[in-house]
């Protein structure tokens, strides 16, 4: 065991609280996968947390840690009843572990681990891991309907695992998709874009269309490429209603404008960047490299580029309109990109000269 994690675990036991890590941390550890997000369940109440680390608490009754890369997440054991909006509105505090992981979604999830590495495993975890099999804990149509995000979830750790979702659990899903409708939006967007950014991603998109869940948040899609930058996945699909800032739809806008285009030459370089370029070719299939290759090799890359001034074309050209400045400007632009027009000064004058 890590020994940040070790000392953790140690603070609260030296302190007479029984602690374990619980959920994803553990259940990577078994599949060889690296984690940093680590969650601890304690005996300790909240107010025994927040002094044995001297920190404040969190809104969940419990505390948070950042130690190196570790984002360390430690809470009291509990019991959760009554749920409105996702949100149980009766917790208990409780001592006992098992009644704590109770309320976990699925058997992979509820895996624990003490302070020598020895795993406790409550409901077969084990099994369903080797099973490759994501299992609920408890009746599904009950859980589902406590908490419809256990949808997205199931469905993203199906993608993010290569795992089955298990039969009954499926059943399920397949007869509440609807309540997926209920979710916040910003809950919703946070589970795609994890299922997006897995390579194994075709996989989630075809369960989120079978199973019904993309007509009931309002997204569609046809062929979708990989892309590293998750704006890149949501350039190819459709969506209403998920929140995106006005930088990352101004950006979505051009990736769609370049993919229509069919190509990444100077012009596009130009107009949009290197960056939009770079993600649109992904899905254009055009190597990145020889994107940045001719993005290196173009004569200019910004109207500021260009070897004369407003005030100098206006001083050749006798112009007092403002706007004439702009078009010929986009003149400039064009001859030279193409190359037909050096950007040189004097080439550039020339060129006006003849234009007049």
């Amino acid at each position: 065991m890590d020994k940040i994690i070790k000392t953790i675990l140690d603070k609260l036991e030296n302190s007479g609280f029984e602690s374990y890590v619980v959920g994803g941390y553990v259940r990577d550890l078994l599949l060889g996968i690296q984690s940093t997000d680590i969650d601890i369940c304690t005996a300790a109440l909240p107010k025994d947390i927040h002094l044995i680390f001297n920190i404040s608490p969190n809104n969940y009754g419990g505390a948070k840690l950042i130690i190196d890369n570790y984002n360390i997440d430690i809470t009291t054991f509990r019991k959760e009843s009554d749920y409105v909006n996702r949100t149980p509105t009766k917790v208990n505090y409780i001592k006992d572990l098992e009644q704590d992981l109770l309320r976990r979604d699925f058997t992979i999830n509820a895996i624990c681990m003490d302070k020598f590495g020895k795993i406790i495993d409550k409901f077969d975890a084990v099994s369903d891991i080797n099973n490759r099999i994501i299992k609920m804990i408890g009746e599904p149509d009950v859980r589902l309907a406590e908490d419809p995000l256990r949808i997205l979830r199931a469905i993203r750790f199906a993608t993010v695992l290569n795992f089955n979702i298990e039969s009954s659990l499926l059943k399920s899903i397949v007869d509440n998709y609807y309540l997926v409708k209920n979710l916040s939006k910003k809950r919703i967007r946070d589970e795609l874009d994890k299922i997006l950014l897995s390579k194994n991603y075709k996989r989630g998109l075809k369960l989120l269309k079978d199973l019904g869940i993309s007509d009931a948040i309002n997204i569609n899609f046809d062929n979708v490429n990989y892309t590293k930058d998750i704006l890149g996945m949501w350039a190819q699909i459709n969506f209403c209603d998920l929140p995106f800032t006005n930088n990352e739809k101004s950006n979505i806008i051009e990736i769609t404008e370049v993919v229509k285009y069919g190509k990444v030459d100077f012009n596009t370089l130009f107009t949009y960047g290197l960056y939009i370029n770079l993600i649109a070719g992904e899905i254009l299939n055009i190597s990145g490299k020889n994107i940045s290759k001719m993005y290196k090799s173009m004569p200019i890359k910004d109207k500021k580029d260009i070897n004369i001034k407003g005030n100098e074309i206006e001083e050749l050209l006798n112009i007092i309109d403002k706007k004439e400045i702009g078009i010929i400007y986009n003149e400039l632009i064009e001859k030279i990109l193409s190359g037909n027009l050096k950007n040189k000064k004097s080439n550039i004058q020339k060129y006006l000269m003849q234009r007049k």
